[in-house]
């Protein structure tokens, strides 16, 4: 009864201010690095669309997963609350969604959103028509949508793991496994091998003037759209132009140690077919812009250096860890200049 009672509801959110002239963008990504650029590339389009990685683990998705087998919904949440408005209610259903539960119960660090999510789900039974009705219900600016219908598990083979054993590769198998691993990622694959991609992530992309992929977690948010067969394809097809948005700084454990370049490097080697228009990297964060333009041209693509990183460098992600952080301002400046030097058409504005 409650299932046909809710199908009624729109599958669309409302986007605001949505007028022809707009760029149609899609970002994908996952965490705090796909966040970041929603809530930058928000400010300069009405059409946009977030496809979002479904292979977190962890935390309170984790636990979800485990308990109901259903795919992890903390970055979706997150997506989510990136596209809310900055008036009263876009911040006050931020800040529902996002909020935890502190109990000495089963309720302890579970988030709001997911809990909201995970039960529309079960009521609907359809992941998008879902995600569209809590967009409407947020005014989210823009859709959100998964990567893949079905949970995915993530494994790395990882040299070093074991400090006793520096030259030999092990198997690391998890999202918040991979994250936080010790030695030196080589390359990543999901589980199953062959997850279908969600039809409407791969529309958009078809349909998109512009793909963004990064920033964010490089093996666990950011290659894993890659390792999805149709989504690749339609990254490899579709006539937007792209660009890769790099990270502010290596991600302790996971790229520990990376240059600019070498997260170009380790992305081609899962993509190889792939190309980009725009590499966007933190002016203060290429110490040799050089060997970025020739990992760059490896991709098809050029250089685009910007101040993008915030005053003061860091925030704290729920792993308590500092990490440096954009400035959403600056990273939609950065964003529309480039959108406006390289697009094929005229101003949106």
């Amino acid at each position: 009864m409650a299932r046909r009672s809710l199908r009624h509801l729109g599958r669309r959110s409302t986007l605001r201010g949505l007028t022809s002239k707009q760029p149609k963008v899609v970002a994908l990504g996952g965490g705090m690095g796909l966040s970041a650029s929603l809530t930058a590339l928000r400010r300069i389009t009405g059409d946009l669309t977030a496809v979002v990685t479904v292979a977190d683990d962890g935390g309170s998705s984790g636990r979800l997963r485990d308990e109901l087998g259903v795919l992890p919904p903390g970055d979706l949440r997150k997506a989510l609350a990136a596209l809310c408005g900055d008036d009263e209610w876009g911040r006050t259903w931020a800040q529902v969604i996002q909020h935890r539960f502190e109990s000495r119960g089963e309720l302890h660090e579970h988030a709001v959103g997911n809990l909201l999510i995970v039960a529309l789900w079960e009521q609907l039974g359809d992941h998008v028509q879902a995600l569209d009705l809590v967009g409407k219900l947020l005014g989210a600016h823009g859709r959100v949508l998964p990567m893949s219908a079905v949970p995915l598990e993530l494994r790395a083979s990882v040299r070093g793991h074991d400090p006793a054993r520096p030259d030999e590769l092990s198997t690391v198998r998890g999202q918040a496994t991979v994250a936080l691993t010790r030695g030196e990622v080589q390359e990543v694959h999901l589980v199953p091998n062959d997850p279908p991609a969600v039809p409407e992530a791969v529309r958009a992309v078809l349909d998109a003037d512009w793909v963004v992929l990064g920033p964010g977690s490089w093996f666990s948010s950011v290659i894993p759209h890659l390792l999805v067969p149709q989504l690749l394809e339609a990254l490899i097809e579709t006539k937007a132009r792209k660009v890769l948005s790099l990270n502010l700084a290596p991600q302790p454990g996971e790229t520990d140690g990376f240059s600019p370049q070498r997260h170009l490097e380790v992305l081609a080697r899962h993509a190889p077919k792939l190309t980009f228009d725009v590499v966007l990297a933190d002016q203060d964060a290429v110490p040799d812009q050089d060997s970025l333009s020739e990992a760059a041209d490896q991709l098809g693509g050029k250089v685009e250096l910007a101040p993008v990183a915030a005053a003061g460098g860091t925030s704290r992600e729920e792993s308590g860890e500092g990490v440096a952080r954009h400035d959403p301002e600056l990273l939609a400046a950065a964003y529309d200049r480039i959108f406006r030097m390289h697009g094929r058409i005229g101003p949106w504005r």
